[in-house]
């Protein structure tokens, strides 16, 4: 199905390549507002301990990015359709370089919190904006391809981002770690200033007819907080990213509480060098098949991560896993984003955006809390079978949805 984005026509030949001047420099910045956040993050829990903050607000401070995050999408999904993406951007990284400045000043939790407050923010309207930002320049074509490309430096960020932070905190501390990662925001101003398409609020295609034309004025008439072609999306999302984040918060207990001997430090860099080539090597695959191969495709490789990790016995078993759930939730982390802006409505490009990532943060919020449930209620063996449901539920999503998304 073609893709309507609602943009004005461009002459031929103006867009036929993903990779432009504009196309690169946001890559760049979106390796960087990803970077930012992710390099605070292994650090924030124990720099909240070291100003006296109870374990409890260490685990609060932990994850209150993410739900300040999930709060926001409803409204920033609709604003990135109405207000240039330039600016929304822009006011997200000074949020997240502002936020940073906090961390690096803090004399107690307390300024932690409202810090972490404002990084949820400047985050949830960079990873709105961008994305749909860096959507809309791509031929209507090559959508899939091209997210997955955008997705490829989000990952990026993801592999190196914590790593470094880990590093500079053995070596310079909390506080210099903290002036590394204003500096990624910081670049993200910088790189947006050069951007010569600045985003600016897409139009419904004026030829639109009939019944759709006058649905979609009347649409426009009422805000709305969510896409609802993207529902299903969203959920599948969410489905796929709950046993994968489960994994980031709990396979280091979950292994000393069955007393593996497996390399557990290998998985999440495995699991992001893997990732890479995945998207690498499927990027013309996203624009040529159907998400419905994806589903399942993505389905299989889940519970093949998922059943590796609950009988890792060692450390080969623990690389399967790795692809396994580079596979699953990796993947369908791009697929998910660039259907959900070929569903999208004209006009509703951000709408849509917006509410794939309800969905991705519902699933990386929902994920640590299951998790939780879990580790503290069951024996650690049952702790994966249980998160194996969520492969069955994606199936019966996508069954019950599969007229909305056939042509997805």
């Amino acid at each position: 199905m073609a893709r309507r984005t609602g943009r004005a026509a461009v002459p031929a030949g103006a867009r036929e390549s993903i990779l432009s001047r504009d196309t690169l420099l946001l890559l760049a910045a979106g390796f960087c507002y990803f970077s930012s956040p992710m390099l605070v993050t292994p650090l924030i829990t124990g720099f909240t301990g070291s100003l006296g903050g109870s374990a409890a607000l260490m685990g609060v401070v932990g994850g209150l990015m993410n739900v300040v995050s999930l709060v926001c999408r409803p409204l920033l999904g609709g604003l990135a359709d109405r207000v240039s993406r330039y600016r929304l951007s822009l006011a997200g990284a000074a949020c997240m370089a502002f936020a940073c400045a906090l961390y690096v000043m803090a004399p107690n939790p307390a300024v932690v919190v409202v810090a972490r407050v404002v990084n949820g923010v400047g985050f949830s309207c960079c990873s709105v904006s961008m994305s749909t930002w860096f959507c809309s320049l791509l031929p209507p074509g090559r959508v899939g391809s091209g997210m997955g490309i955008y997705g490829t430096m989000n990952a990026l960020g993801m592999a190196v981002a914590p790593a470094l932070g880990v590093a500079l905190l053995g070596s310079v501390g909390y506080r210099p770690a903290f002036v590394v990662a204003a500096l990624f925001s910081t670049a993200i101003m910088v790189l947006v200033q050069f951007v010569g398409d600045r985003g600016l609020p897409s139009r419904a295609a004026s030829g639109e007819k009939g019944a759709e034309a006058e649905k979609g004025r009347a649409s426009a008439a009422r805000p709305r907080l969510v896409e609802p072609r993207v529902v299903p999306v969203a959920l599948i999302i969410m489905l796929f990213a709950i046993p994968y984040c489960a994994t980031q918060s709990f396979l280091v207990n979950y292994v000393a509480a069955r007393g593996l001997a497996v390399s557990v430090g290998l998985f999440f860099p495995a699991y992001a060098v893997i990732l890479l080539v995945l998207r690498v090597a499927l990027r013309d695959l996203f624009d040529t098949k159907p998400f419905s191969f994806f589903v399942g495709v993505a389905s299989v490789s889940a519970a093949v991560g998922i059943g590796a990790l609950a009988l890792a016995a060692n450390d080969a078993l623990l690389m399967v896993a790795a692809l396994g759930l580079a596979g699953g939730y990796g993947v369908m982390s791009s697929v998910c984003q660039s259907t959900a802006l070929k569903l999208a409505r004209p006009g509703a490009e951000g709408l849509a955006n917006g509410t794939y990532y309800i969905g991705l943060d519902l699933g990386m919020s929902l994920g640590p809390m299951l998790g939780g449930v879990l580790f503290g209620s069951l024996d650690a063996e049952l702790f994966y079978p249980v998160l194996m449901l969520c492969v069955p539920a994606v199936l019966v999503v996508y069954l019950a949805c599969r007229r909305q998304l056939r042509h997805a």
